[in-house]
């Protein structure tokens, strides 16, 4: 099983048969920690990019494929863009704004308590030279008063000539179906890239990984700190319907080795019950899942794991 696919996808059910199919890819990029995980989740309506409250956890460019109306539309889940300070920083920088290059349409989502300071200012600077067609998302409307809002919105558009402003939350849906309905619009006409059912391009092997590395982070954010890889590295369909998954957490100190087991195996062993648990609700088969935690040092300079992670290794 290469790639997942979404047996209960609503949206499909709401495809207009006598338009003419529309399709593109839309790019999804801000400051870490904006919400674009949560997003693309929400509008494809099935988990396909991990979702923390640690920045930075989308690494490589991850597409979620929707479909509204009669439009097939490829989310582009890119890297959060931060100032970058190390190599994996900067090849994730690299990849966040070589995915937007790569789009037929760019969707700024800024934190809306968080306004434009820091990063996102610097987003809006080097997005006024990009040629595609922008649009800006507003989130965590929720937790903002309107008129302040309004002042966020005019500041942004100020700096950049974004087509339209859309205020929502991914949260709790709100404001997600008119966005949904100006993207189909949006979008050129042309025949769709996936199947129907189709609803990430990312490998299931891939996927799991960063299932469990989602589960990493969720448990161990205080003490773990991003020098941590999990890979797949066995896959195992059985006869009786299971599968049974071998994954490497790597870390590259004894002591982060620790941290990661945990006092008598707790931390491994509940990390390992929830990546489990969720990898068995998206495959619908039972799940045998080995977790194994490796020391190696300096993988953040070994250009073989960020191939394997989907990015480019910056030289110098």
């Amino acid at each position: 099983m290469d790639n997942m696919t979404d047996h209960e996808n609503p949206a499909i059910e709401g495809e207009d048969n006598n338009l003419p199919t529309r399709s593109g890819f839309v790019a999804l990029i801000g400051p870490t920690n904006a919400g674009k995980s949560t997003l693309v989740n929400r509008l494809v309506g099935a988990k396909v990019s991990i979702v923390s409250h640690k920045v930075q956890t989308t690494r490589a460019v991850m597409r979620g494929i929707a479909i509204h109306k009669n439009a097939q539309i490829v989310f582009m889940d890119t890297p959060g863009i931060f100032k970058p300070r190390r190599r994996l920083d900067r090849a994730m920088v690299t990849s966040a704004w070589g995915g937007a290059k790569d789009a037929d349409l760019i969707l700024l989502l800024i934190d809306s308590e968080r306004g434009l300071k820091g990063d996102a200012e610097a987003i809006l600077e080097g997005l006024k030279d990009v040629p595609q067609k922008k649009i800006l998302c507003l989130n965590k409307i929720d937790q903002v008063k309107r008129e302040d809002l309004l002042k966020l919105a005019a500041a942004a558009n100020e700096t950049v000539a974004f087509d339209r402003t859309f205020m929502i939350s991914a949260t709790n849906g709100s404001g997600c179906e008119d966005l949904m309905d100006y993207l189909v619009e949006a979008l050129p006409e042309g025949p769709w890239y996936y199947p129907e059912d189709q609803i990430s391009d990312l490998p299931m092997r891939q996927l799991a990984a960063e299932i469990t590395r989602e589960k990493l982070f969720l448990r161990l954010h205080q003490e773990l700190p991003y020098a941590s890889h999990v890979e797949t590295e066995k896959w195992e369909e059985r006869k009786d319907g299971s599968v049974r998954i071998e994954q490497v957490i790597y870390v590259e100190r004894d002591s982060q080795k620790k941290i990661a087991l945990g006092k008598n195996g707790d931390a491994i062993k509940a990390i390992s019950t929830a990546s489990r648990k969720e990898l068995s609700e998206i495959l619908e088969q039972p799940v045998h899942l080995f977790l194994f935690v490796k020391v190696r040092e300096n993988w953040g300079d070994d250009p073989e794991r960020f191939r394997e992670m989907g990015l480019e290794f910056p030289r110098g």
